[in-house]
């Protein structure tokens, strides 16, 4: 599997992730050790987390497979914190509950550092300036070597970043007054899923930053398993899960899954290769992270590697997804 440069960083990772929202919960131990050993195998490095997929267990998981199943300096763990389970207040970002969150990360991980660190979302109650200190506090203990964002909107994602770069140009990472520039932002991104191409992503490219989409397959729908029915072992099936693949069963997205489909028709692959080739190779994407069920769902993804659109498929399918974006996007004299 080829390898990219992590945002401007020296960090490179397989340009393909493996996620792994459902481990602990939906996959077990038996499942979730054939994927990380397909993706392996694969040359596949960057294996993302967080502290709060499984209450936790996708962490525990995922560190009782490191160093047994795959060597632990292979792998490029990324994990994230900030996401708390509380209906009153869904993000804590302060100095005291990410430095605390990091070092539970680290005793389920069993490790003693990970590689990316990344705030899981923006948290309105806590100052931005704290919140990036103690993702520089991190770095500099050695706790992780690597920091990013995740759900981060454009004016978000374009504070952080240039207040992080205004330290590095005034001294470096690790020195005194120095911070970390930060190395990426994960957000959904995919056929279905455009929001970020508005502001996101511009920020993203201008400031170096490389991004990781998450849900590169609209939550499962752009493999076209919807098309005609919700098959009783998806994740449209699943009681929980539900709520999460419904918003793209509409009208809308039906015809963009029509559109991947004879596309992949007429290049002989799937459409699960097409999407997913579409999402990779698009300006500012660093790598796609797909959730993968079993060994076989995780296999029919990697085969993307081989595949490359034609610029005449990619043009039309930009089309038939395009999101409206008007003022202030389009060029204000032609309205």
């Amino acid at each position: 599997m080829e390898h990219r440069q992590l945002g401007r960083t020296g960090l490179r990772v397989s340009r393909m992730g493996l996620g792994t929202l459902t481990w602990g919960r939906d996959t077990g131990e038996g499942e979730a050790a054939g994927l990380l050993k397909t993706f392996w195998e694969a040359g596949g490095t960057l294996v993302d987390t967080a502290d709060v997929y499984a209450d936790g267990g996708a962490e525990c998981l995922l560190g009782r497979l490191l160093g047994g199943l795959v060597p632990r300096r292979d792998i490029v763990v990324a994990t994230k914190a900030g996401s708390v389970p509380d209906p009153d207040r869904r993000f804590d970002t302060s100095r005291r509950h990410l430095l605390g969150a990091l070092d539970a990360s680290l005793a389920r991980l069993g490790t003693d550092y990970v590689d990316l660190w990344q705030v899981h979302a923006f948290d309105p109650y806590t100052p931005l300036d704290e919140t990036l200190q103690a993702l520089d506090t991190a770095i500099a203990s050695g706790r992780a070597r690597y920091a990013g964002v995740s759900n981060f909107s454009g004016w978000q994602l374009a504070k952080a970043a240039t207040w992080q770069l205004a330290g590095v140009a005034g001294g470096g990472a690790g020195t005194v007054g120095g911070r970390t520039r930060l190395a990426s932002t994960q957000m959904e991104y995919s056929l279905l899923q455009r929001g970020v191409e508005r502001e996101v992503l511009p920020a993203a490219l201008d400031l170096g930053v490389g991004l990781l989409p998450s849900s590169p397959l609209g939550r499962g729908v752009l493999t076209g398993k919807y098309r005609d029915a919700t098959p009783p072992d998806s994740r449209g099936a699943s009681a929980h899960l539900a709520p999460f693949v419904a918003p793209y069963l509409d009208e809308e997205a039906g015809r963009v899954v029509d559109a991947v489909a004879t596309a992949a028709d007429g290049l002989a692959v799937t459409p699960l290769e097409v999407s997913l080739a579409w999402v990779r190779d698009r300006p500012g994407v660093t790598a796609p992270l797909v959730g993968a069920r079993n060994a076989e769902q995780l296999t029919a993804a990697l085969s993307v590697e081989g595949l490359t659109l034609p610029d005449e498929i990619c043009q039309a399918l930009d089309d038939v997804s395009a999101p409206v974006h008007r003022y202030p996007d389009q060029d204000w004299s032609t309205l």
